[in-house]
């Protein structure tokens, strides 16, 4: 059975897997991220796999990274938390490895993880959404991803849905990464903080506004407290918004969301599919999408770096 090495290019973390072509992940290697150092972390990504590669007979390796990657798979063009721009990944790994090499975007890698061995391996047309600090975005159409004409199309929490709304990381204000992220949901409830229905955040955060944190948050939604559970809805609300424009542009068959906010599960799922359904053209009259969890979990980059290089 051919293997395929799979990296993972993160902020914080390289995770690496040999992984078959059923997608089961047979081994792992793992590093932290020398995220402000261009030149280390291609160094670490050669050094994971290396390291994989002298212990399995492999095909070949795909990398999955944060930020833009080029229509030809091969440069990352800008990684605002990785301080890459313009590196030739692709020629760099392989040339160190000897190994053929393709450069995918990680969400969209993420997403065809769950499109080939996850929560949508039975339709043609996905869309992953990752809520988690940001809003990760990943499109399948047809059986195949979507990368648009330079190679970096779907970067779809930056889509605007609120004009002069709030201050978004990239730049610009209003997108959805501003609302239906862990990082809205953290900053909608420190501004709750004073509310008399907070007392039982403010307790679990030590009666400091500061230390409150989005898992936080959901553990106390899970556990009924009724401020958590209207903040949790309010961050699934702006993210059915969001799906009901992306159903009027791709038409998919399902959205699957991941994510650390994802853990929230129905508290989240409820309140989206039912802003979804409010806010999806011709509702009542056309197939609606359906709403799924993904199901790789943290797997579903390598997982889909590694069958990307397939492909």
């Amino acid at each position: 059975m051919s293997l395929t090495i799979g990296v993972d290019v993160g902020g914080t973390k390289i995770a690496a897997g040999v992984v078959d072509e059923k997608g089961v992940i047979g081994a792992r290697a793992r590093r932290e991220t020398p995220s402000h150092d261009p030149a280390a972390i291609v160094e670490t990504i050669i050094e994971v796999t290396k390291e994989l590669a002298a212990q399995h007979d492999v095909d070949a390796v795909g990398v999955g990274s944060a930020g833009f990657v080029d229509s030809a798979r091969s440069r990352v063009l800008f990684a605002p938390n990785l301080a890459w721009r313009d590196i030739p990944v692709r020629d760099q790994v392989a040339g160190a490895t000897g190994l053929p090499t393709v450069v995918e975007n990680d969400a969209n890698a993420a997403a065809w993880g769950e499109f080939r061995f996850g929560a949508a391996e039975d339709v043609d047309d996905m869309i992953l959404l990752t809520i988690g600090t940001g809003v990760g975005g990943g499109v399948v159409l047809d059986g195949k991803i979507y990368r648009g004409a330079h190679g970096i199309a779907a970067e779809l929490g930056h889509m605007r849905l609120v004009p002069d709304g709030h201050l978004c990381g990239c730049g610009l204000r209003g997108c959805i990464e501003s609302y239906a992220s862990g990082t809205a949901l953290v900053r909608e409830a420190r501004e709750a903080a004073s509310l008399p229905s907070a007392e039982r955040l403010l307790e679990r955060a030590g009666g400091d506004v500061q230390r409150i944190t989005g898992p936080m948050v959901t553990e106390l939604a899970q556990a009924g407290d009724e401020l958590a559970i209207v903040l949790i809805a309010e961050v699934g609300r702006w993210l059915g918004e969001a799906m009901g424009s992306f159903t009027a542009v791709f038409d998919p068959a399902t959205f699957v969301i991941g994510g650390g906010v994802s853990a929230a599960g129905d508290l989240l799922l409820r309140p989206a599919v039912d802003a979804l359904r409010k806010n999806t053209t011709g509702a009542g009259h056309r197939p609606e999408p359906e709403v799924r969890v993904a199901t790789l979990g943290n797997d579903a980059g390598v997982i889909g770096a590694a069958d990307l290089a397939r492909v």
